[in-house]
């Protein structure tokens, strides 16, 4: 079963993604696609949520983005990280870090 968007904590996309990025710059469509794999295809990111996204974070600096032919020839703004980008990466860890934790006292404490 998969994750829908109403599923997602807010925030959380923001920290998928700069994980995603945290390996390399990747363009739209593989940041959807790694996303969707490493999750063993639990979470999709789909195209209304992300480039949106994106474009957020690169205003707030935490990426950038430039114009480049994907390994099949087609072009494709790719983006990585910016030194910005790799703190909210660690803030937001941090983050989840804190709810997970938080979580799972409560699962915890309901048994």
């Amino acid at each position: 079963m998969r994750a829908s968007r109403q599923d997602i904590l807010q925030g959380t996309l923001t920290l998928l993604v700069l994980q995603t990025l945290g390996s390399g710059e990747k363009h739209g469509y593989a940041i959807a696609q790694t996303i969707e794999q490493v999750s063993n295809e639990l979470l999709r990111v789909e195209e209304g949520s992300l480039y949106p996204a994106l474009h957020r974070m690169e205003q707030d600096g935490w990426i950038q983005s430039e114009w480049k032919l994907t390994e099949t020839n087609r072009k494709a703004r790719f983006y990585s990280l910016t030194a910005g980008g790799r703190a909210r990466l660690q803030q937001e860890t941090e983050n989840w870090e804190r709810l997970k934790a938080g979580v799972g006292l409560v699962l915890g404490w309901a048994q």
